[in-house]
């Protein structure tokens, strides 16, 4: 059965900022509820989409470097960091190619094509990049060889998928489409039918993340005619839970050091609300973007989130960080503001 929070939020336990620790400003950045447009990677490099640019964030030192421009008329679609161990970032574009870069040299190694449309979500799962597309279907690269599509995957969505994500073990993969449905695929990319099929959401499923410490948990969210957030056991096909959050849920986080979840939503509060998973009590929620917040990336350490907002900015909330006396919090900090387009991009 549906389960309505209460009202009322649980007071937290540690000291947690009300404000966003960094702001930066990201002009051109694109409100599209269907794109992916924000990720971190395992060596605390932070990527963001710009309209036709990418730039990176060292969350380290602060410097801000552009990556790539694409010509014309094309804009960026999705992002997403390949996993420890290299600097490759996958770009995919309104043309429906994906591009793979070496984000720290600014050196473009290739460009895949095999989607008639525009790719909204990418992930990865060790040398396979998966990809979503407006047309509903996904594809499978391996990007170390030279004919890299291994397979594509026509059916399961009739709409656009917008959420795609792998499970941490590699075992599931989960894709959420613009047709309200919500597929599980298994291990085998060759599969032509989900082992699982979820028709509970009555929105777009963007919002899917798997729990860093229960492998086979899933998290969905749905859009602004849904306004849920369901948890799935995959192992066994049953809905666990679903919360209604009473806006658009755009993303989801999960954070292992406290067992909870963040959710990023739209209208009419634009917050960041931080569950306590399962009991899903409220344990505070954070103002300050002014417009839907659409993406959440979690840094290595899992000590930090940032949001990426319609309202054209970056907030950095130290919302897991170790707990610190209250005296050391006694005094307001002032939050730190700059620019990514800057051509003086060190965080000041």
């Amino acid at each position: 059965a549906d389960v309505t929070t209460p009202a009322s939020i649980r007071k937290p336990t540690r000291h947690i900022p009300a404000e966003s620790d960094r702001i930066l400003d990201a002009p051109e950045f694109r409100d599209d509820y269907y794109l992916n447009l924000l990720d971190w990677s395992p060596d605390n490099q932070i990527a963001v989409a710009l309209g036709a640019q990418v730039f990176m964030w060292n969350a380290s030192s602060g410097d801000v470097q552009q990556v790539l421009q694409l010509p014309g008329d094309e804009y960026v679609s999705s992002i997403a960091w390949a996993p420890a161990g290299t600097t490759y970032l996958a770009v995919a574009t309104s043309e429906g190619d994906i591009q793979l870069w070496d984000a720290v040299c600014g050196k473009k190694l290739r460009t895949m094509s095999g989607h008639a449309t525009r790719c909204g979500s990418l992930s990865w799962r060790a040398h396979i990049l998966s990809s979503g597309s407006r047309d509903g279907r996904i594809g499978h690269d391996d990007v170390r060889v030279q004919h890299h599509r291994v397979a594509t995957v026509t059916s399961g969505h009739t709409q656009e998928i917008c959420g795609l994500r792998w499970s941490p073990d590699g075992r599931y993969l989960a894709s959420g489409g613009n047709d309200n449905k919500l597929n599980i695929w298994p291990e085998a990319i060759a599969a032509e039918a989900p082992v699982l099929e979820f028709y509970q959401h009555c929105s777009a499923v963007k919002a899917l993340a798997w729990c860093p410490w229960q492998p086979s948990l899933l998290a969905s969210g749905g859009g602004s005619a849904d306004r849920t957030i369901k948890f799935w056991n995959v192992s066994n096909g049953t809905r666990l839970n679903s919360i209604a959050t009473g806006s658009q849920v755009c993303a989801l986080l999960w954070n292992s050091h406290y067992k909870e979840l963040v959710s990023s939503h739209g209208f009419d509060q634009y917050q960041l609300t931080l569950w306590r998973y399962p009991g899903m009590t409220r344990v505070t929620e954070l103002y300050g973007h002014s417009a839907r917040v659409l993406h959440l990336a979690g840094s290595p350490d899992g000590q930090t989130v940032i949001s990426a907002a319609a309202d054209e900015t970056l907030r950095v909330w130290k919302c897991f960080s170790a707990d610190k006396s209250k005296k050391s919090h006694s005094k307001k900090n002032e939050v730190k503001r700059s620019t990514l387009m800057s051509t003086d991009n060190l965080m000041r």
